[in-house]
C-alpha cells in the first residue's frame, strides 16, 4: 500500500438560483501552490463561469485502492460553503 498526499483546489460559482456549486477540483503540486492557485482563481472565469470562491485542500491515501482520508483544508478564499464535508461537488 503506497500512501500519497494530493493537493487540490476546488472553485465555486453560483447557479441561476444563487446557490454555490463546485466546478470540479484541480490538482496541483504542493500546499503552497494550492493556496496560491486558490487565491488567484477567485474572480476569474473558469469553464465559462465566474469563480466566486475556492477551497485549497489536501488528502492523503492510496490512489491505487481509491482509499483516501478526509480532506484537510489549507485555505478558503472568497465565497465558500460553510460545510463541505460529505458532499459531492460538481456541476448539477
Amino acid at each position: 500500500m503506497s500512501r500519497t498526499i494530493r493537493f487540490l483546489v476546488l472553485p465555486f460559482t453560483r447557479d441561476h438560483h444563487g446557490e454555490l456549486f463546485g466546478l470540479g477540483p484541480e490538482e496541483v503540486s504542493d500546499a503552497a501552490m494550492a493556496n496560491f492557485r486558490a487565491f488567484n482563481m477567485v474572480g476569474k472565469i473558469r469553464r465559462s463561469e465566474t469563480v466566486v470562491g475556492t477551497i485549497a485542500f489536501s488528502r492523503s491515501g492510496d490512489p491505487a485502492r481509491g482509499d483516501f482520508a478526509d480532506a484537510s483544508i489549507l485555505g478558503r478564499y472568497g465565497e465558500t460553503p460553510e460545510d463541505v464535508a460529505g458532499r459531492k461537488w460538481g456541476r448539477r
